[in-house]
């Protein structure tokens, strides 16, 4: 049976200093010249997710931003998108404002990927965020509320310690918004909440690709909270090592660490025996 593998990126793929290692890159490009139909999903923005696996050769689309947008990396042809209506960028930021909590903003605008945020409201975690892409093409700051809600926005990203951003998270889904929170990775006292369209998610992606490009299988490849719901809808699943640990509860068997190359490891011994 035809079967696509999927894998998550940070954590999962990618090392800690944020880049595919040169020995996963050969790896897996290796197994792609061969017929491997392998791809990724991500929280990511593609910008961002082909800097950490830069080399690595595409012959499917990717998933972005938790499932927001299925994206040819090769063009940046976007070949679904889910975004906001502004009713609902309206009350996200209505919610927002009473809590004292400022987003990122991902939007496309004009064709364009756009990160929006209010100059000067940044938390400590979007500092810190932004700053690691100071050369990012993507970064318009602008200086009032309106100018957060230009184009289509698929993704809000809000910092803050667990309290703060727990109290918003209950608030944003009592209002019937799609949003998690998970902790800052590497800090233990910040914590992001996302907050994406209903129906922005990896597993909800990858059974748009499987179909849209005629897949019988998926397996896939997972470490945190936001891989957890592709593994409901995959065949396969395989938590790598340093995965949570009921994470690991929910796989079909656990691979490698991330630092030790455990997904191209996985595939290179596995991923022809089931064809």
């Amino acid at each position: 049976m035809k079967t696509v593998y999927i894998s998550d990126l940070h954590g999962t793929l990618i090392t800690r200093n944020e880049r595919l290692s040169d020995y996963s890159l050969a790896v897996l490009n290796g197994l792609i010249d061969r017929g491997l139909s392998f791809t990724y999903a991500t929280a990511r923005s593609l910008f961002s997710a082909e800097r950490a696996v830069c080399g690595l050769k595409h012959t499917l689309p990717v998933i972005v931003y938790d499932g927001a947008l299925i994206i040819q990396p090769a063009t940046g042809e976007v070949l679904h998108m889910l975004s906001f209506s502004g009713e609902e960028k309206e009350r996200l930021l209505k919610a927002l404002d009473a809590f004292g909590v400022s987003p990122v903003v991902h939007a496309r605008e004009n064709g364009d990927d756009k990160i929006f945020w209010l100059e000067g409201r940044e938390s400590p975690g979007q500092a810190r965020y932004l700053a690691r892409r100071a050369q990012d093409r993507r970064l318009t700051p602008v200086h009032s509320a309106p100018g957060l809600c230009r184009g289509d926005t698929f993704f809000f990203a809000c910092n803050g310690d667990y309290t703060l951003m727990k109290g918003l998270h209950d608030e944003l889904e009592r209002q019937g918004f799609y949003c998690r929170i998970y902790p800052e990775t590497y800090r233990a006292d910040s914590h992001w909440l996302e907050i994406l369209p209903r129906g922005a998610t990896k597993a909800e992606a990858i059974v748009r690709l499987k179909n849209m490009l005629g897949f019988a299988r998926a397996v896939c490849f997972g470490d945190s909270a936001n891989d957890s719901e592709m593994f409901d809808v995959c065949d396969e699943k395989y938590a790598v090592r340093n995965a949570d640990e009921w994470l690991k509860g929910k796989a079909t068997g656990v691979v490698g660490y991330c630092e030790e190359d455990g997904v191209a490891k996985w595939l290179a011994e596995n991923a022809f025996k089931a064809e």
